[in-house]
């Protein structure tokens, strides 16, 4: 066991010693952090630049209601309030902390915002204004003159007979027009439509929206001892979230000592090794020490994941034991792959050599993520259960069951683990027997048959 233990240290110093290996571990939780801080100040920088929207605008106004209507919008900053308003609506089913820092930001916004009331100037045309003419006067080169054209409909107001539609407006611009000043020109023209509308029809706008508005509440999950709110989206995200995490440790571990292996055998070092070790002590040795780097992989970016639901008051919603479930399910995960991995890496000379006995491995490990979308909607459905017995896609299938808004009972919780108990047996047995012949074979990669007639004679 000494031997075996030193062969781990070895393999785990070699491994997280690498300067590659530290930042690629500390390069996601750096992606995160900077997607949650630098990214939200770049936002705010470039959102709040001293662009603003000015010059003239010519109307053309037939039903002599609209441009009444945009004038109004203009001077009440209407449409600036509109969205803050339902902004607000869109944050009542954010969680507590989340919704309080973007009040803060929405409450800044409106502040500092550059609603341009004041400079931009609507100008009125008779409705025999010749259309061409002004549109000629939007690529004037001296810059003169308006800066777009808003041609409302004769039946943008009132259809234009009983079982007509309503019609709506053009909009012709200069030449390199801001996208943010189109978008002010779309979004006054459409509020003074709908205003016209509503006064030509007697009725009130505010008494309107008042109707047809519905606040959505926060639903209540009901537990069996007690209430939270529910936070919509997490019950779907957080499978995938556990699923993910088991993948990178188990994958990438597995990579590890499938690399570690070929590069050992090709430059003859396993020869050295086998002097002083047993094969299945460097084997048990090799795959301690996987772990052991999987592991340190693991805790930063679970800590990571943590830190992040703490920060939005949601860390509260996560059952402490699925961390317990997910190192069970990480340890069957890793000796089933890593088993296989390193006789794979033991039978080829090179990783060229090891493509076709890689692939078969990616595809089945790549399998659970199909899986995703179904089991968290329906935990229950009869592929999700024969899914969390079938090695070794059983540990990412019953992790997602267990992470989703309607985990299994404990028996089959420990049923799957069991099931992946007697996988890791079974994969290590053939694996063990694969890499007592492959580790000093030379020549030819073996094919399927070769392995079977190892997994046989050994």
């Amino acid at each position: 066991m000494k031997r075996v233990l030193r062969i781990a240290l070895r393999d785990f110093l070699a491994v997280v010693a690498r300067k590659g290996f530290i930042l690629g571990v500390l390069l996601t939780p750096a992606m995160i952090a900077a997607m949650f801080f630098l990214v939200p100040r770049y936002m705010h920088m470039v959102t709040h630049t001293d662009y603003r929207i000015e010059g003239e605008y010519a109307v053309l106004d037939p039903t002599g209601r609209v441009l009444a209507e945009m004038e109004g919008v203009l001077d009440a900053g209407g449409i600036a309030e509109g969205e803050l308003r339902e902004l607000r609506r869109n944050l009542e089913q954010a969680p507590e902390a989340a919704r309080a820092l973007a009040e803060a930001a929405l409450e800044q916004a409106r502040r500092e915002s550059h609603w341009p009331a004041g400079e931009v100037r609507l100008i009125a045309l008779a409705a025999a204004t010749e259309m061409e003419a002004v549109k000629a006067r939007l690529n004037d080169e001296t810059g003169e003159g308006p800066r777009a054209l808003i041609a409302i409909h004769d039946d943008a107001v009132e259809p234009a007979g009983p079982e007509a539609g309503l019609g709506t407006y053009d909009l012709y611009v200069r030449p390199g027009l801001d996208e943010r000043e189109l978008d002010f020109l779309h979004r006054i023209a459409r509020e003074a439509i709908v205003g016209a509308r509503v006064s030509a029809r007697g009725q009130d706008r505010a008494a309107i929206e008042s109707l047809v508005r519905v606040s959505r509440p926060r639903s209540t999950t009901v537990g069996a001892g007690d209430e939270r709110q529910t936070v919509s989206g997490f019950g779907f995200i957080l499978p995938a979230a556990f699923t993910l995490l088991l993948f990178m440790g188990v994958i990438t571990g597995g990579q590890t000592l499938l690399t570690s292996m070929v590069e050992e055998k090709s430059s003859r070092v396993v020869e050295v090794l086998l002097s002083a070790v047993s094969p299945m002590e460097l084997m048990a040795g090799k795959l301690i020490g996987g772990v052991a780097v999987s592991l340190v992989m693991m805790g930063v970016y679970l800590l990571s994941g943590l830190a992040m639901l703490a920060s939005f008051s949601l860390l509260g919603l996560l059952d402490p034991w699925l961390i317990l479930y997910l190192l069970i399910f990480f340890l069957i995960g890793f000796f089933t792959l890593g088993a296989l991995m390193l006789a794979a890496g033991a039978a080829v000379n090179d990783m060229n050599e090891a493509g076709p006995l890689l692939t078969p491995l990616m595809l089945v490990s790549m399998a659970p993520w199909l899986l995703w979308p179904l089991v968290s909607r329906s935990p229950g459905h009869t592929v999700a259960v024969v899914a969390s017995y079938l090695p070794p896609v059983n540990t990412y299938a019953m992790l997602m069951r267990m992470a989703s808004t309607q985990p299994p009972p404990w028996w089959e919780v420990w049923l799957s683990i069991a099931v992946g108990a007697a996988a890791v047996v079974g994969a290590v047995w053939v694996a063990a027997k694969v890499f007592r012949i492959g580790l000093l074979m030379q020549g030819k990669p073996p094919g399927l048959k070769t392995l079977l007639a190892w997994v046989r004679a050994a």
